[in-house]
């Protein structure tokens, strides 16, 4: 058994900008996340990913770079990020970067040197003359963020591509100075002391050909660029030339991605990958349109991943997706019970979890919801404008801006119930959840029956035990609300069972006979032996005898 040490110790998302403010310009900062590690390392994290804290203009909040080798000044300073490093080191916490090179931003030095035609770094990016006499775009691709993913420059005369916005022009990996570039970004990180990336978008960066798409409602052009050969050949170079010569580790960022292209992936690639299936369960045909979830669907979906790659990336929420209560579990009656029952989800299956910030305190979506003078994600007012325009009521086009507003999750870490949450002294960047008087680092680190002293215990399980770190997994066949699953190593077995409905579900047989002892539960006093049904979302970990 391979045991890296990202094999047994969880990641801790942190979206910088919101995590904890230090100086009190209503922006979290690097010296506010090192002032907050302690308490990272009493939770039991091993491993902090920090969403992009290099220089940017921010029209993506950082997944638009404009200087890889340099930090955000809203977030500190070069000098900053050392010493994060290495006070994490000092509590054996590693500490994870973004890496965004599908992409970079306008602003980056390459993009405005290659708009001189004769510039080298023309061939950085995919500048292209138009059809018809160079009035339409290339071909009809769509952008991720809606509209053509083409802008024209008049003073190059000619179009670049940019599958997500303007401000974020596509490199071309064509060209080898790119991937030259882009391993020297690499190893100037890894030597300064980082640990590993996660890599955006990462099954995208290779464009097969710029033949036009077949029309579709959200994004049109994927099947030129997604997951194609060029792509794995790629990231072959990139685990050959650096990964490979580090200690370190790897995660991709692959939407869309199948069961072939993952194992492909992670086969002298990448260590993991991210798949999104199961976020799109309660979703349909766009993001903004929810459907009911379905406990069954939720539990298909993990369970042909679990079977059907060696080592996942397993997570409910990340920066990009609404909490995961709100979509998975009960926001009202049984917010705690819930809350604590996906934390068995995510921190019991075979793979890496990641934990979102705030996610181990059961933070929760905005309530009341945004209004578009409040939306800070450029999508969210892309989505909101065009809804109107096609003569949405402006009640309904807030509706279906909420399911899928990024901001959601961007909130400010909600530390105690003091002003603005502790988060900050001055005037945050984007507004406190207003339940941060009731759901609180603070309370739940006092409370031994809080939703985080259920995390903190259950990472100090899985650390313990080799089942749950390194074992097999096992998916045992119960009805559509029941998931229950073994979890084997070195002759010894954990049973786990978790209800995932709001309902009273009746056990099977065979598993309230089982001889286990209950290693830990979500309800107070609770046992397996001759218990026929479990509560709402009632959940256990044991060991089989």
């Amino acid at each position: 058994m391979d045991k890296k040490y990202f094999r047994s110790n969880a990641v801790y998302q942190i979206w910088p900008r919101s995590f904890c403010d230090s100086n009190g310009d209503g922006i979290g900062d690097l010296n506010g996340i090192a002032s907050k590690l302690d308490y990272l390392a009493d939770l039991g994290i091993g491993i902090i990913w920090l969403s992009p804290v290099y220089r940017s203009p921010n029209f993506d909040y950082g997944y638009d770079i404009s200087d890889y080798l340099s930090i955000n000044p809203e977030f500190g300073t070069l000098a900053d990020m050392d010493s994060l490093i290495a006070e994490a080191k000092k509590r054996g916490i590693r500490i994870v970067m973004d890496l965004v090179v599908n992409h970079t931003s306008s602003e980056h030095r390459w993009f405005v040197l290659s708009k001189q035609k004769d510039s080298p770094y023309h061939a950085f990016y995919y500048w292209r003359v138009g059809k018809n006499g160079n009035s339409e775009p290339p071909n009809n691709w769509t952008s991720n963020f809606g509209g053509s993913a083409w802008t024209f420059v008049p003073e190059v005369g000619e179009w670049y591509l940019h599958l997500f916005a303007p401000e974020q022009p596509d490199l071309d990996w064509h060209n080898p100075e790119v991937i030259r570039e882009v391993e020297r970004i690499l190893r100037f990180w890894l030597d300064r002391g980082i640990y590993g990336f996660r890599c955006d978008v990462i099954n995208q960066i290779w464009k097969e050909s710029l033949d036009d798409g077949k029309k579709k409602a959200y994004v049109t052009g994927q099947e030129h660029y997604l997951m194609k050969e060029g792509n794995h050949k790629i990231l072959q170079t990139l685990n050959k030339d650096v990964f490979s010569q580090y200690d370190c580790m790897t995660v991709g960022e692959t939407y869309d991605v199948d069961l072939l292209n993952a194992r492909r992936f992670t086969d002298h690639e990448l260590d993991m990958v991210f798949q999104f299936e199961h976020m799109n369960i309660d979703k349909f045909v766009l993001p903004i349109f929810d459907k009911k979830y379905h406990p069954r669907k939720l539990k298909e979906c993990l369970f042909k991943w679990q079977k059907g790659l060696d080592w996942n990336a397993n997570y409910l929420e990340n920066h990009d997706q609404t909490r995961s209560i709100e979509r998975f579990g009960d926001a009202g009656k049984h917010w705690r019970e819930s809350g604590k029952m996906l934390a068995t989800v995510l921190l019991t299956l075979r793979g890496t979890p990641y934990i979102y910030m705030g996610e181990e305190l059961g933070m929760l979506d905005m309530k009341p919801i945004f209004t578009p003078d409040e939306y800070k994600d450029g999508v969210d007012h892309y989505v909101y404008d065009t809804l109107r325009k096609f003569h949405f009521p402006a009640k309904l086009a807030l509706k279906l801006v909420h399911n899928c507003n990024r901001d959601n999750a961007r909130t400010p870490m909600q530390w105690d119930a003091s002003k603005e949450a502790g988060f900050t002294t001055g005037t945050p960047w984007i507004k406190v959840n207003p339940n941060y008087e009731k759901i609180n680092a603070k309370a739940e680190e006092a409370d031994p029956e809080s939703i985080r002293s259920f995390y903190k215990r259950l990472l100090a399980l899985r650390k313990k035990d080799p089942c749950l770190t390194y074992g097999s997994f096992e998916p045992i066949c119960t009805s559509g609300r029941i998931m229950a699953y073994y979890r084997s190593y070195e002759g010894a077995m954990d049973l786990i069972v978790m209800n995932l409905s709001g309902r009273k579900v009746r056990l099977p047989k065979a598993l309230y006979t089982e001889k286990a002892s209950v290693l830990l539960s979500n309800y107070k006093g609770a046992a397996l032996a001759f218990k026929k049904h479990l509560r709402a979302y009632e959940s256990f970990v044991c060991k089989i005898h």
